[in-house]
């Protein structure tokens, strides 16, 4: 790619934190501010990290049990017995324990290790979470987070950027989850591979922070390597209440040069559905007639107190359907907390939903709302692969928390009355 001086966010984070003059196609070895493992990497991260016999940059580790917890049989609970062990062995002050943790995306948030600038790294794919907030975020392997444990940084290709200019202002019971779910469609599974998905343009004044982080959040179902806003006045308020250390935003020169560039009016979106068994099988909630038997509303997608907001004020003095099970679980023990306090879990139950504390739960099929052979569940999710839920012949729809709301009290997939209004 043609160099001109200017740069993307990409390259000018991956150049502050080499300290180099980065152009996407670059290899550089960069300094990273956090990495996270969970308790499905964390294992092969600390044997890896063993192997090594090293030094380690504790301050740097972050460790958030959230898959299987609580443990759901021996097996997961040797997983998660590891991560204690390791927390104490080398003084990780960073480990979020049942309880008062939760999902491990929401937790890098809520618990400030995700600021502008930062570059951090996860082993777990939705680590592209962080861009919302202006960060460099992406998954790695358990090995490379290994290696940052010993060394405290890694190496990186530096990524060509896919400009996604934003206007308009979304209407009622539209959310970023719509978005996202169009664009892959557009765009298809692998459109952005080992690319950035940078998001600009005056529409995202008209789009908050809690649907920033769903769309980041979702960027690697499109093949992104990273999923980046850059930090306008919404992002500094959330991140001023909740970012630890020093940090600064990084915004995009205004000659940078893009792979491609995509517009979107917010204005023009609808409810969206993406359809067995692919992100990228979107299509709008009025085209699609399902019965389905689970409605799920959380994950690291969607189980924000924002999310739980709109749920509440469409199921509150209904019921969920007799045919249908509805699971709602908060994202982490801070919104569980808030989402109490406000009254909003009381309304689930009122309605006949079960309500758990934070945990991944059925987002990856392997505990708290497996679906059986041919049963069908609408979900706030980012993954609808064969199996993903359950049984391989089971079907995932993935919907917003409103459209997921709406069709647990109508048994079908529906939008919620006054939707696009």
């Amino acid at each position: 790619m043609k160099q001109t001086g200017a740069k993307t966010i990409s390259e000018k984070i991956l150049s502050n934190k080499s300290k180099l003059d980065a152009y996407a196609g670059d290899i550089v070895e960069a300094e990273v501010d956090y990495v996270m493992v969970n308790d499905v990497t964390a294992p092969l991260a600390f044997k890896e990290f063993e192997a090594l016999g090293s030094e380690i940059h504790r301050e740097k580790i972050v460790l958030v049990p959230d898959h299987f917890v609580p443990n759901k049989d021996i097996a997961s609970a040797e997983q998660a017995a590891e991560m204690r062990r390791f927390a104490k062995r080398w003084k990780i002050d960073n480990y979020f324990e049942v309880g008062r943790g939760g999902v491990c995306h929401q937790v890098m948030v809520d618990e400030g290790f995700v600021a502008p600038g930062r570059l951090i790294i996860g082993a777990d794919s939705h680590t592209c979470t962080y861009g919302a907030l202006n960060a460099f975020a992406t998954g790695v392997g358990s090995s490379e987070a290994a290696a940052v444990f010993a060394e405290g940084k890694l190496w990186f290709k530096v990524p060509g950027s896919i400009k996604v200019q934003l206007e308009g202002a979304m209407r009622k019971y539209v959310s970023g989850k719509d978005l996202i779910i169009k664009l892959i469609t557009d765009i298809g599974v692998d459109g952005a591979n080992y690319k950035t998905l940078e998001f600009a343009g005056k529409g995202l004044a008209n789009l908050p922070v809690s649907d920033r982080l769903t769309v980041s959040n979702m960027a690697v179902e499109a093949g992104g390597k990273a999923g980046i806003f850059p930090a306008d006045s919404d992002t500094l308020h959330f991140v001023r209440k909740f970012a630890k250390g020093k940090w600064e935003k990084v915004d995009p020169d205004a000659e940078a040069i893009y792979i491609d560039e995509r517009d979107y009016s917010l204005d023009d979106l609808v409810p969206m559905v993406a359809m067995p068994h692919l992100p990228e099988n979107g299509k709008p909630v009025s085209e699609v007639d399902v019965e389905i038997d689970q409605a799920f509303l959380g994950s690291c997608t969607n189980g924000r107190i924002e999310d739980l907001r709109i749920a509440a004020e469409i199921i509150k003095g209904k019921k969920v359907a007799p045919s249908v099970r509805m699971i709602v679980v908060p994202a982490s023990s801070l919104i569980y907390r808030q989402a109490d306090e406000e009254g909003l879990l009381a309304i689930f139950v009122k309605a006949g939903a079960f309500v758990s504390g934070p945990t991944c739960a059925a987002c990856l099929g392997g505990h708290m709302g497996v679906l059986a052979k041919g049963e069908r569940c609408v979900s706030t999710t980012n993954r609808n692969f064969v199996g993903r839920m359950g049984h391989k012949e089971s079907e995932v729809y993935l919907a917003s928390p409103a459209v997921v709301t709406a069709s647990a009290i109508a048994g079908r997939i529906v939008a919620p009355k006054g939707a696009g209004a």
